[in-house]
């Protein structure tokens, strides 16, 4: 591997005040002069469906394609729906996974992280996730999960306030950047 200048935000929630996104911008922030951090929006994709998928795809799926390609990382931060992940994230996976084997996820490589109100922090997502990565040729940063449970109680403002949570986060990012390079 080898050290990253960019690296592309993906949050799995698009409420206004996510914890995932609170947790991606606490990420942001440990991240500081090490490496470029861009967002990606996947609210205005359009359901995947094979029909759409052909040289004109739609503009949003041509700019998530474009983010990714441009990333050396992602940084994936998802909550849990259902025991499950979000159908946006899904569906973001899902476009930017065409062609298969081949898509712009092909080898890329990707940290992932969840923050939830309930204890087990969305273990079951990242789970999810891994399988779902697993089958676009994605490399998954090899570290346990980073699962915040009881995230609400961690953020005021939007901002990180837990001192365990922002050592635990920095160490996080340090293993992740010392596995890229």
């Amino acid at each position: 591997m080898t050290a990253i200048k960019n690296v592309l935000a993906i949050c799995g929630s698009l409420r206004q005040a996510s914890l995932n996104a609170q947790l991606l911008q606490a990420t942001e922030k440990v991240l500081d002069n090490r490496a470029q951090v861009s967002w990606a929006n996947i609210a205005d994709l359009p359901h995947y469906n094979g029909d759409l998928d052909g040289d004109d795809k739609p503009l949003p799926v041509t700019q998530l394609v474009a983010q990714i390609n441009g990333a050396d990382a992602l940084i994936i931060a998802t909550p849990e729906y259902n025991y499950g992940v979000p159908g946006t994230l899904k569906n973001a996976l899902d476009w930017a996974s065409r062609p298969a084997f081949k898509s712009c996820l092909a080898h890329k490589p990707v940290l992932l992280m969840s923050a939830s109100p309930s204890p087990v922090g969305g273990v079951r997502a990242q789970g999810q996730l891994k399988q779902i990565l697993g089958g676009t040729l994605s490399h998954l940063c090899p570290v346990p999960e980073f699962a915040l449970g009881g995230a609400a109680t961690k953020f005021e403002n939007g901002v990180l306030v837990d001192s365990e949570t922002q050592k635990k986060l920095e160490r996080l990012i340090g293993d992740f950047l010392a596995w890229l390079e």
